[in-house]
């Protein structure tokens, strides 16, 4: 199917997509999936553009590293046609959904990754892409490939996870299942040079596996235990104490301001609660262009990434972000939280958490980026792993509070119900750990 055709998945869903254009309170959503979260700077313009004409303006940046355009009109071709055009498409119409496949925004650059996983990034988009029967995949199906780097999402869980150490000098792929780098077991290993046949692999035999029912990973592993399941790979696998021993190394992580990389330095900002406006997308656009490499990273923190800046023109940079609104600096209140799109777009949403979220930032000091999630319903949207504190909407204004605690499903311990935000902020506002981890 040439790119350019509508596409109707055989396969229902809910998620947003580049032809599946869904609808909310305020208009259509599409998503635009970015491989390895790449953004070029022409491409960004156009984004930028098509917001304007074809949606209300209103852009956010995903948990898995993708653009949406919120408030779409009814012009659905148009939009996507402009998109298309742009180079924002998948290589045939039927591949769009199976696109999930994160990297750190870094990859390749980061000096504490291991080796550059790029070039099999894109043989396993290309498999995704161009194997039919992969396109049976749910829209949620998700892979991440990570080298160690530095700037890495360990929280969220994905159905298959891979990443690079080295062992005898050599690069091996440790991988796991229905789970997160940072806490999920390592099944076995491939020489590096085999980290394609694994993915195959394991897409296959999760296929043959699963029923109707069973849309993800850990679906099938509740029926299959996880040696079962590696049993039926047909893939030699390493699985002594040095591989199944081993855990991903767990390092700070900042994604604002300065980043190192292995040459020059990256800069890292955010818009507030994940919404870009036009004017930020082009602002950045322009930044890259003139100082950059032309391109944009999109983060699993909601945020933007422009890799390849001069030491010397970051301080101009940050500055030029700034003034149309982009944060650049994780000591800000408004970094701690992040929300779901809120009442006025959701009809599942009890709240205004966007708003609610920016009063309560203003109630806040400085603390850890993201450790506070606004949620107008249990499906907690925008955000992909519990966060250290969520604020579950009751009613406008109105919160329960919870706080993450590994022992307990869900959301975590409750700590208080039917509270304002400013008995959210006051609680918040204390100065101890367990919310700022």
């Amino acid at each position: 199917m040439p790119p350019h055709a509508s596409y109707s998945s055989p396969r229902p869903s809910a998620c947003p997509g580049l032809w599946r254009i869904v609808s909310a309170l305020d208009g259509g959503i599409c998503r635009i999936k970015l491989p390895g979260g790449v953004l070029l700077a022409q491409q960004a313009e156009a984004v930028a553009s098509a917001a304007e004409r074809f949606a209300g303006g209103v852009i956010e940046a995903t948990n898995r590293g993708n653009l949406q355009i919120r408030g779409v009109g009814p012009d659905h071709p148009g939009l996507v046609a402009a998109l298309l055009a742009a180079g924002l498409g998948p290589r045939e119409a039927a591949g769009d959904d199976v696109r999930n496949l994160m990297l750190s925004p870094l990859a390749g650059l980061d000096p504490a990754g291991v080796l550059d996983v790029r070039p099999l990034a894109g043989q396993i988009l290309d498999l995704l892409e161009g194997t039919p029967r992969f396109h049976a995949l749910s829209a949620k199906f998700a892979l991440q490939l990570d080298a160690g780097e530095r700037l890495a999402m360990l929280d969220h869980p994905h159905d298959l996870w891979l990443s690079v150490l080295e062992l005898e000098q050599r690069p091996w792929l440790a991988f796991g299942l229905a789970g997160s780098l940072g806490e999920g077991d390592v099944l076995g290993a491939v020489p590096f040079s085999q980290g394609l046949t694994l993915v195959r692999a394991v897409l296959e035999r999760f296929l043959d596996l699963a029923t109707p029912t069973q849309s993800r990973m850990r679906h099938v592993l509740q029926a299959c235990t996880a040696a079962d399941f590696i049993g039926g790979l047909g893939v030699a696998l390493r699985q002594d104490p040095a591989v199944l021993g081993w855990r991903r190394p767990v390092r700070p992580v900042t994604w604002l301001g300065a980043l190192p990389q292995r040459r020059g330095v990256a800069l890292g900002v955010a818009p507030p609660l994940g919404r870009l406006t036009p004017a930020m997308l082009r602002e950045a656009a322009r930044v890259a262009r003139e100082q950059g490499d032309s391109s944009l990273r999109l983060t699993p923190w909601q945020s933007l990434v422009l890799p390849n800046l001069a030491p010397s023109g970051l301080d101009q940079a940050q500055r030029s972000l700034m003034t149309v609104g982009l944060l650049c600096h994780a000591a800000e209140p408004l970094v701690r939280i992040s929300a779901c799109t809120g009442a006025s777009g959701c009809a599942k949403a009890l709240s205004e958490t966007k708003a609610d979220a920016v009063a309560l930032a203003a109630l806040l000091g400085p603390g850890a980026p993201a450790s506070v999630h606004l949620t107008g319903c249990p499906r907690s949207c925008a955000l992909a792993h519990t966060a250290p504190a969520t604020l579950l909407a009751r009613a406008p204004g109105r919160y329960d509070l919870y706080q993450r605690d590994p022992r307990l499903p869900g959301f975590g311990a409750l700590r208080a119900t039917d509270i304002t935000l400013n008995e959210a902020g006051a609680m918040l506002d204390l100065p101890t750990e367990h919310l700022d981890d």
